[in-house]
């Protein structure tokens, strides 16, 4: 057993990062300015789009996307049960209503027959969330939004280094939000970002999540002189801050490689569980790039002898951390009592939900790490 507790997600920070950040703090300016303005351009670079807005986390840039895209009250937006609540909180905040599609029992991605099921002539646009790095079907999504004139708004929380048939995902539908929460594949602490398709967009998206102000503080007090700002409409206060975006800029340089240490440890699990009674994430599909941001396991009690739950607090006692992506949205008391959902009615969202475990999968990891999870694994699932 372990000394150390294993963190699980724990972020990679290495002295570049602490470096810029201590910058930053004796530069005298530690809101939304130049470091922000830096690593929208960087990440745009990254992405192959001139048209990035960091704001302060994959949640308001999700809220953003709906509201810009005039999105609100009477209006339904489809998404997955198999998602973090703020997918859907999201939607929900901008007035619309979420409707749940049922997700495809291997990719664990939203399945688009379920989504062709669920549209109604009061659908305005479909949230796909390419679940744990890997894409979703979005040539059969785009295609259901083309023919009934949908919008789609990529939820790429888990899905930085994600590509499908040759393009980034987040530039496949019309905007794309990303999470550079503490737990992701790049981290500034807290933050987000949108990817838009014009400059009007991007413009329309500062503005909103800076108060509805035609002009942000750092063009305001710059040594260009004081600028007399408009509220032009009725904002919020989701920007990101230079201190976050700090740590943003060094992370993004090494996200490649970030990437390839998760593959190896990825492969490695793969191999070590191969004989064990429990399912592993299924295969990368073809032209398409995996970004690894969760290796998910399915303990279901019946074939392992040991139930989800148990086995969540035996590698505890291990001392090793562990996560569950996700329990389905409708298993959540606030959304059966104010959406009336029912966990029954998404069958495979249930399954998975009442069985998967989230595995350590941080490019951080040593070998030894990476060995002890192996190790607990082994030890409970196979005696």
């Amino acid at each position: 057993m372990r000394e150390k507790f294993l963190v699980f997600g724990a972020p990679c920070i290495e002295q570049a990062e602490i470096d810029e950040v201590v910058a930053t703090l004796k530069s005298g300016w530690i809101g939304s300015g130049p470091r922000v303005a830096r690593f929208e351009q960087a990440f745009g670079a990254y992405k192959g789009t001139r048209h990035a807005v960091a704001v302060n986390s994959c949640t308001s840039a999700l809220h953003l996307a709906l509201l810009a895209s005039g999105i609100g009250p009477g209006d339904e937006v489809i998404t997955t049960p198999l998602t973090f609540a703020a997918t859907v909180n999201a939607i929900l905040h901008a007035g619309a209503t979420p409707v749940l599609a049922d997700v495809d029992p291997a990719s664990m991605n939203i399945d688009p027959a379920h989504i062709a099921a669920g549209i109604t002539p009061r659908t305005r646009a479909i949230i796909p969330v390419h679940y744990a790095g890997r894409p979703c079907d979005m040539a059969a999504i785009l295609a259901l939004a083309r023919r009934h004139g949908l919008l789609v708004i990529e939820d790429c929380a888990h899905a930085i280094e994600t590509v499908y048939q040759g393009k980034p995902a987040g530039t496949l539908g019309d905007i794309g939000c990303f999470s550079f929460y503490s737990t992701k594949n790049i981290t500034t602490a807290e933050g987000g970002m949108l990817l838009l398709q014009t400059p009007e967009q991007a413009s329309r998206i500062k503005t909103l999540a800076l108060h509805g102000m035609s002009k942000d503080a750092w063009k305001r007090y710059g040594d260009a002189g004081f600028r007399h700002y408009l509220v032009e409409e009725i904002g919020y206060k989701f920007n990101m801050t230079d201190l976050q975006a700090a740590i943003g800029l060094h992370q993004l340089d090494r996200i490649e490689a970030g990437l390839n240490r998760r593959r190896a440890i990825w492969q490695r699990y793969d191999e070590a569980f191969a004989d064990l009674p429990i399912d592993l994430p299924a295969a990368e599909e073809a032209d398409t790039r995996h970004a690894r941001h969760l290796y998910t396991i399915q303990v279901d009690g019946e074939r392992c002898g040991v139930g989800r739950d148990a086995f969540l607090d035996r590698m505890t006692a291990e001392r090793i951390g562990v996560g569950v992506h996700y329990l389905s949205l409708p298993e959540h008391p606030a959304y059966r009592r104010l959406l009336g959902w029912r966990p029954e009615d998404y069958p495979n969202a249930l399954r998975i939900g009442r069985t998967t475990v989230s595995l350590p999968l941080s490019a951080c990891l040593a070998d030894r790490d990476v060995e002890d999870v192996v190790a607990a694994v082994r030890k409970i699932l196979a005696g």
